[in-house]
Parts: structure tokens; sequence; C-alpha cells
């Protein structure tokens, strides 16, 4: 598959949650070797939702009450201790105050990005995971998912939420679609067919966009 360059076109698919930091993370390293890789290939990156916790609260729970509940204190400082590594190599402050919840609704959003250009999506992802994982916002809070959707250009997004049900279906359709066979996140898929799990190194990204290239799938 051509792109209209000429190079090879990588359709990268990425189901994720907007409060998984290995999805940031696998994000991050995804664009590292898109970004090695530029001059053979050009990339389209799109976005499907993956719920880590379905029954979430809407209002939204402390984030270090509710992995503390969730792993025990123990686990939880080991986990963000090594988080807050992993971010620090990214050149990322990794922020545990906020709170987390339920995501339906930045997923409402961003698959609604995805008919404005996917380039469009891409960016209202980075901004929601900069808020939630740097900046310790809440993404369930409807003003900070406007201000993510103002400041990348997304049309129409104040619409949208004002309607609580308007979207849900279509969340579930991608769901059921790129989801539901798999039983964790970040998972790609390049040009449907190559799967990897995981915050992979961008060196593991770069030896799937070879193999996809020979095999022209």
């Amino acid at each position: 598959m051509a792109s209209d360059t000429g190079k090879k076109l990588m359709q990268i698919d990425v189901s994720s949650d907007t409060v998984c930091p290995w999805c940031f993370v696998g994000k991050k390293n995804l664009e590292k070797a898109m970004e090695q890789s530029k001059d053979k290939f050009d990339f389209e990156v799109r976005w499907h939702p993956f719920f880590l916790n379905p029954d979430a609260p809407k209002e939204g729970i402390r984030k270090s009450d509710f992995y503390k509940m969730k792993f025990g204190p123990a686990q939880f400082e080991r986990a963000t201790s090594r988080m807050t590594e992993i971010f620090r190599g990214l050149g990322l402050e990794y922020d545990m105050s906020g709170l987390t919840g339920n995501t339906m609704d930045s997923h409402r959003l961003i698959t609604f990005a995805g008919h404005q250009g996917y380039d469009k999506q891409n960016a209202l992802v980075e901004e929601l995971f900069q808020s939630y994982f740097c900046q310790g916002k809440y993404i369930g809070d409807k003003q900070i998912l406007l201000d993510a959707a103002r400041k990348v250009g997304i049309e129409g997004a104040e619409e949208l939420l004002e309607d609580p049900s308007r979207g849900v279906d279509e969340v579930q359709e991608e769901l059921n679609k790129h989801s539901s066979g798999i039983s964790g996140v970040p998972h790609f898929v390049i040009n449907g067919k190559y799967q990897l799990s995981g915050g992979q190194p961008p060196s593991t990204f770069m030896r799937a966009f070879e193999m996809a290239a020979k095999d022209g799938a």
C-alpha cells in the first residue's frame, strides 16, 4: 500500500485507554520509531477505545487512593516509582495527583475527533495524556476535555459532550471491532496484520514496519 508520496503507508491501529501510563509510553516510542523511519514510510495512526476499569466512577476518585486499593500500598509505591523513572527517560514528569475515573467521555471525544482527521485525533490523545499523567488533571471533567479539544482544533466538542448518550454506540462498535480480542493495552496493529502489545521500544516498532513493508501487507 503506497501513499501519495510513493512511500509505503503504515496504517497503525492503537487500542488504548486514556488512563493507561504504558499507552503514553507506547505512543512516545511509536513516534520515535516513526520519526526514524519517515524517509522510508508514511504513517497513519488511528486510536481506538479500551476500558481498563469500565466500572470506574464518573465523579472520579483520587488516583493514589484508587491504585492503593487496587494493588496494595507496597505494589502501588513500586509501580509509581518505576513509572516516574520511565516517564523521566522520555522527558516527562509523572504526576500521581488528581483524580482517576470513568473514561467513556474521553473515548467519545477521541472517536469523534477521528472524523476530523487522524492528525487531529492524535494531537487530542497527546493532549489528554499530558493533562492526565503530567498535570494532574481529571479527564472525566468536561471542561478539561473541552480545553483539550479547543487546543487542537476539534469542532463540535461541546455539543458532543453536552449529550451523554451521543457517540456511545460508536465507541462500543469500535471496542467490539478493535479491542474485543485483547486483554491489555496498548495494543498496536500495523497494516491490519502485525500485532504488538505494551510499551515496546522504538526498535521493535521499526522491525515491525520493515516486516509489514516486505510482506506488502
